[in-house]
């Protein structure tokens, strides 16, 4: 049961410690009951560490923020998800959710459908300016790479 998903038991994906452990098994009625202590304990005698499958979890429920169609819910599900990293002592992740709070303006501004960009076309675009760098090897006008990029998708005269 540690190294299950907790949401595969109905559990929060940011919630997944002794004391949650402990209440799954009285409620499953696995055990009569049992302390998180305990817990702890046997798990570390058996070396499992579920906190360390938790972090996993944390990078996969990041993706959820570009499923709200809302920024409100948006901006309580990214609040929920950098409180859920202030225990972990995890410098990049905390970098992480420091660089994506700077530009939040426009992270919530996709969270309405009309802003929507298909991911087809985004990787069309990544794959014509991956081209096009490619074939500016060796120039040193950037501004002219600038310009190829800008002028890549517009229809031929």
């Amino acid at each position: 049961m540690a190294c299950e998903r907790p949401d595969q038991v109905g559990r929060s994906l940011a919630k997944w410690d002794c004391t949650e452990l402990a209440r799954e098994l009285v409620s499953s009625r696995v055990l009569e009951r049992i302390s998180a202590d305990t817990v702890r304990r046997i798990l570390a005698n058996h070396r499992l560490k579920p906190w360390r499958h938790h972090l996993g979890l944390l990078k996969e429920s990041f993706g959820q923020l570009w499923d709200y169609r809302s920024p409100r819910g948006a901006w309580r599900f990214y609040c929920q998800w950098r409180n859920a990293l202030r225990w972990q002592r995890l410098e990049p992740f905390a970098r992480f959710a420091r660089m994506i709070a700077g530009p939040w303006d426009g992270i919530a501004a996709s969270c309405h459908n009309e802003n929507k960009v298909p991911l087809g076309f985004v990787e069309g675009l990544n794959n014509k300016i991956r081209v096009l760098q490619r074939r500016a090897y060796g120039l040193r006008d950037e501004e002219y790479l600038r310009l190829m990029i800008l002028t890549c998708m517009l229809p031929k005269l």
